[in-house]
């Protein structure tokens, strides 16, 4: 059963077709002008305006404009008996589901309605779906930090200004795009992510842009960019310092322009998008040495979020533990687990280096591996980075500002951890648990020569 209304200044057509569609088990509403139907619309939900081309009091083509940008959810269907092949495509280009001559025959009407509300049927769907992908993507803790970063993205998310968020690796920076692109009025449409950082220089602008057939070896057929795909939508640039001067030329003009042309293409193509972005490193070193344009940062960067470390909002420990802990235990099928006072001051103390990122892993890695209801902190100890826990540090940290200190500490404990696994990489991030990308840029920012450990 869906919620109809029908909008004409013919009373025999609502006379016939409302039973009709009454018959098929729909619950039908009628106007007889523009008016009337907008202030039904202002106050009741519908799935399906079926709607006259001409009306009394209004242009319907100009209604059908209006219903679509405040009620994208519900379908059109628009009907004429002057109907001409120019009005028809008008009307589906503005967004009408579809087109019909007056007087509609019984099973066209049927057909037509049943298959735009199928599609209505098909949107909930999905944004039901995409709502429950997000349940993961929730900020926990009620620090002032995270407080204030709720705050910004609540006074943000509807608008479509560009937003930069900053923060080390594992904060949670993509959990506040998401949250952004949740509240806003592009929620339904596409959200893109692309991580800067694992796209080799010379494929991101194919990335980012797309490409034509035979642009490049390689490129056998059409590619379509992240740009166009985010179209309508937003577009999330993750790492975005990683990005090529190059491809950083071509994304400034995107967002003065929102215009581009593919890779190996001369049609300009314009798009609609909302673009967020982050880095996990000091983006205004990364302008003083020439890796980042400053006048791409200053587009970037009209919204600036900065996410701490974990370290730096300990009053969240508490809770973040805790969620974790139910999380998982409820995910595996484990039963009900907890930790031990020790347990609870071990991970309290430890340093976390990789952030929320590496405490969800250490609990889901605990509450699955340990078999007894409580979890001590020998448990905790055996799982924690096993291969890399022992590595010692041995710096004196005395007269250092909080930033070197940290810098100098993360510096040592990469070259024991590199040494520790024969220069291997790979290895070490996976045992550090930060992407490998992230451990080449801190070898490259603490110049390490892991080949000569």
């Amino acid at each position: 059963m869906a919620r109809i209304l029908l909008v004409d200044d013919e009373e025999n057509i609502i006379n016939t077709m409302g039973p009709i569609l009454q018959d098929e088990g729909h619950v039908v509403f009628s106007g007889i002008t523009g008016e009337e139907g907008t202030e039904f619309l202002k106050k009741n939900e519908v799935d399906l305006v079926i709607l006259d081309v001409w009306l009394p009091d209004m242009d319907g083509i100009e209604l059908l404009e209006r219903i679509k940008k405040l009620y994208p959810e519900t379908a059109v269907i628009m009907i004429s008996g002057h109907g001409s092949i120019d009005i028809a495509v008008k009307s589906t280009r503005v967004g009408a589901f579809d087109f019909l001559e007056k007087p509609p025959s019984l099973d066209r009407l049927v057909t037509s309605v049943n298959n735009a509300l199928e599609h209505v049927r098909l949107k909930k769907e999905n944004l039901k779906l995409k709502k429950m992908s997000f349940i993961d993507d929730e900020m926990i803790g009620e620090s002032a930090q995270i407080n204030e970063i709720r705050d910004i993205i609540k006074r943000s998310a509807k608008t479509n200004a560009r937003v930069l968020i900053t923060g080390e690796s594992g904060t949670g920076k993509e959990l506040v795009a998401k949250a952004i692109y949740q509240l806003s009025n592009r929620s339904e449409k596409p959200f893109i992510k692309m991580n800067c950082a694992a796209i080799p220089d010379d494929l991101i602008e194919s990335e980012l842009f797309g490409h034509e057939k035979g642009s490049f070896t390689g490129a056998v057929g059409k590619r379509i960019g992240k740009f166009e795909l985010a179209d309508g939508g937003t577009l999330f640039l993750d790492e975005v310092c990683d990005m090529s001067l190059s491809a950083q030329a071509k994304v400034l003009r995107v967002l003065q322009e929102q215009q581009f042309e593919r890779v190996g293409g001369n049609q300009t193509i314009t798009v609609d998008v909302r673009v967020i972005a982050a880095t996990n490193i000091d983006i205004r070193e990364a302008i003083e040495q020439g890796r980042f344009r400053e006048d791409l940062y200053y587009r970037l960067n009209v919204i600036p979020v900065h996410v701490p470390r974990l370290t730096e909002r300990k009053e969240d420990l508490d809770v973040l533990i805790n969620y974790f802990m139910d999380r998982f235990s409820s995910e595996h099928g484990t039963g009900e687990k907890n930790l031990s006072g020790e347990a609870m001051n071990f991970l309290k103390r430890y340093p976390w280096p990789g952030n929320v990122r590496e405490l969800k892993n250490i609990i889901e890695r605990v509450v699955i591996m340990v078999s007894s209801e409580e979890i001590k902190e020998s448990d905790l100890q055996k799982y924690l980075m096993p291969e890399v826990r022992d590595i010692p540090v041995t710096l004196s940290f005395n007269g250092l500002s909080l930033k070197d200190a940290r810098d100098a500490f993360e510096k040592e404990y990469i070259i024991n951890a590199l040494k520790f696994n024969s220069g291997n990489v790979s290895e070490t991030a996976r045992q550090l648990d930060i992407e490998r990308t992230n451990l080449h840029r801190k070898i490259r920012q603490f110049n390490i020569n892991a080949e000569r450990l």
